[in-house]
């Protein structure tokens, strides 16, 4: 006969996989999935799968829809996968990606990342090395209106749900914000749909009078969701229109050499590729 021991850690194993399973699932779609369909595809009961999505509701990781009833994961993995790449090193080696980036362009490059409802900027690299530099402090959240970061991050999604955060953080003002910063949702949504079209943000005095900036989402290699933003910015004297359809390329390629950095990237597995960043890691 089990002992009561062992019986406690099975049923805590089977909850643990099953949970684990359950946001597996959520994270392979990003409309949602109603409960009945997580339950038949997981081959749990209706009323244990129910629990477990209020468990992970309660402590942030899943939330309901209300006007669908699907069940959606929130950024608080994406959160938790950043904090992990800052407490193993792995922000230390994107960070030479971002040195070489912004030693090509010859202007200031940052990468932020997607935390809940908010867009935070976590490291840089300055690549100005005369004139007009642009130096701010890490750790401010991006105003998604006016910013070719927050152009990137909304693109990634439809237009209801852009807009939604747009209106939970609200429009920036041409008094606080730059001369060309949207000032209604007409002439927001432009903005996000080229951005949508092409892959990347461009952002010319919206977010300052004197400032220009491009951008491109930084995805998850396993889960499809949008992690972070990576982008160039810089005044606009130096940055024309051309000059970021020119940075383009070079901005795509560096956020796809960071995604392969990612903890549990198949590239990362990659003994090769390891190889290759390590060598990479040196030169920089």
């Amino acid at each position: 006969m089990p002992s009561a021991v062992s019986t406690t850690e099975a049923t805590v194993t089977g909850l643990l996989e099953r949970g684990l399973a359950i946001l597996e699932l959520l994270a392979s779609s990003a409309e949602g999935v109603p409960l009945t369909e997580i339950s038949e595809a997981l081959q749990i009961p209706r009323s244990a799968t129910h629990r477990l999505l209020n468990i992970l509701c309660e402590n942030g990781y899943a939330r309901q829809e209300q006007e669908r009833g699907t069940y959606v994961l929130t950024s608080k993995l994406q959160v938790l996968a950043f904090t992990h790449l800052g407490a193993d090193g792995t922000l230390d080696a994107v960070q030479p990606v971002l040195n070489r980036l912004a030693a090509e362009v010859g202007e200031l490059v940052r990468l932020s990342v997607v935390d809940d409802d908010r867009l935070t900027w976590v490291a840089r690299a300055q690549g100005a090395r005369a004139g007009l530099r642009y130096d701010p402090d890490m750790g401010k959240e991006a105003r998604l209106s006016c910013s070719a970061s927050g152009y990137a991050w909304l693109s990634t999604m439809d237009n209801a749900r852009a807009l939604a955060l747009v209106a939970q953080q609200g429009l920036g003002s041409v008094e606080d914000y730059g001369p060309q910063a949207p000032q209604s949702i007409e002439a927001l949504l432009p903005r996000i749909e080229a951005a949508r079209s092409v892959g990347y943000a461009v952002a010319i005095q919206t977010f300052a009078d004197w400032m220009a900036a491009i951008a491109v989402p930084v995805v998850h290699p396993l889960s499809g969701k949008v992690i972070g933003v990576v982008s160039v910015a810089g005044p606009v004297f130096r940055l024309s229109e051309a000059r970021l359809q020119q940075i383009a390329p070079a901005l795509i390629a560096a956020a796809a050499h960071i995604q392969q950095l990612i903890p549990g990237s198949p590239a990362l597995m990659s003994p090769g590729l390891a190889v290759v960043n390590a060598g990479q890691g040196e030169r920089a």
